[in-house]
């Protein structure tokens, strides 16, 4: 692996650990606040919607003043953000807050991943890939046992955050002083997106709508069935390992098989976990850390298997289209699930949050079995190998795909 790439990501790490604490956090002292479950859905909404905007208009900050210019602005604005909010604690004003932050993290994620795609060679893309994803995973759990050692009232955590997304900085500024090529120019056309995959734009849309609430609204719901904050950082981290380690058996089905067939099994098994979470889990906490794993295992890589789906029927020149594309939709679902999953809250109790994602996973199937009536699937492609992302950026599906092509053309 180049030292190059050394650098970019330790900052990743640092970086995925702030953003990865926060989440849980402003849930947890929201709460404490007296923030109802209305506000802290709005609050998650905010932060969609600014990353939403970024996947617009970041890559044309990346043109404007380059990588580091760009990642060390991005994170500072964020690390200010950060300690804002413990300093007017307020729901309207942390709305603005995470609207800035979402803005700042697409950024500073479409940064970060383009670099790395640039650095990255032909002979360690794979390797590069799966350290990536190694980097994501722990940095997200463990941060999450940040929360109960500093304690969500303290002014200490929020500091902590701002000062993971500081030190982020280091690693970049101290980087090599070869510069990555600016993002390429292409035409954003939600219409052509739309018509290369149907069931991927739904898809994306849907794991929006369910896992944004997962990550806003699941600590109430640990928090309303006992879990104190240990348990709670417990119950997202078993969550998010379950996401983790069920990608490649859902991959390795989904290359076999038709795609349609691996979505279709992994969003049943979504939705019966999230049945199950609503109507069982409360009267166990044993039973509720299975049933979360469960929902992480089969929701989460419904992103990556909508993906691979529609890269099977995207052309060679449509790959970064079809990636900024899913991202828009997951981003647009992602504005309305914090919202919506509260709402079930507040009207029908914590617990029937995730009788919202098996409503909106319900959805997804329909639409599969719909598309599958309609439109004969296609074979998976033997040069369009399943990429196994929770989600990302699009420059880094761009560098998954061509680790995965890359890896094909070698098995030749």
């Amino acid at each position: 692996m180049p030292l190059a790439l050394i650098p970019l990501l330790i900052a990743a790490g640092i970086l995925l650990a702030g953003n990865g604490l926060q989440g849980t956090l402003i849930t947890l002292r929201g709460t404490a606040e007296g923030f109802s479950p209305l506000d802290i859905g709005l609050i998650g909404a905010g932060y969609s919607a600014g990353f939403l905007v970024a996947c617009v208009y970041a890559p044309r900050l990346l043109q404007s003043v380059g990588h580091i210019r760009t990642f060390a602005a991005l994170a500072a604005v964020s690390a200010v953000s950060t300690l804002l909010m413990v300093m007017l604690v307020d729901s309207n004003f942390w709305i603005l807050m995470r609207f800035i932050m979402g803005f700042c993290f697409s950024g500073l994620f479409t940064t970060i991943e383009s670099w790395i795609n640039s650095k990255a060679k032909k002979q360690n893309r794979g390797r590069v890939l799966s350290l990536y994803r190694m980097i994501d995973l722990l940095a997200v759990t463990s941060s999450q046992f940040l929360i109960p050692a500093f304690g969500v009232m303290s002014f200490a955590i929020f500091s902590v955050a701002a000062m993971l997304y500081c030190l982020s900085i280091v690693p970049i500024s101290l980087s090599d002083r070869s510069s990555p090529k600016p993002p390429e120019n292409f035409r954003f056309d939600l219409k052509a997106i739309w018509s290369i995959s149907p069931l991927a734009c739904f898809g994306c849309f849907t794991i929006g709508l369910t896992n944004s609430a997962f990550r806003m609204i699941g600590p109430l719901y640990a928090q309303d069935i006992g879990f104190d904050e240990t348990g709670i950082a417990w119950f997202m981290s078993v969550g998010i390992a379950g996401g983790i380690l069920s990608q490649y058996p859902l991959g390795w089905l989904s290359d076999r098989f038709n795609r349609r067939v691996s979505l279709l099994i992994a969003t049943i098994g979504a939705m019966g976990a999230g049945i199950a979470l609503s109507l069982l889990g409360g009267n166990s906490q044993t039973a509720s850390l299975i049933g979360i794993f469960a929902f992480g295992a089969f929701a989460m890589p419904l992103y990556a298997l909508s993906a691979a789906h529609a890269n099977d029927q995207a052309k060679d020149d449509q790959y970064v289209l079809v990636a900024a594309g899913l991202m828009f939709f997951f981003s647009a679902g992602a504005i309305g699930g914090p919202f919506f999953a509260a709402v079930f809250a507040e009207q029908f109790g914590t617990p029937a949050m995730f009788m919202y994602t098996s409503l909106m996973h319900g959805m997804l199937v329909v639409f599969t079995i719909i598309r599958s009536l309609s439109r004969p699937g296609l074979s998976p492609r033997p040069d369009r190998r399943f990429v196994a992302l929770i989600r990302t950026s699009p420059q880094f599906l761009k560098l998954a795909t061509k680790s995965s092509r890359n890896h094909e053309n070698s098995d030749r």
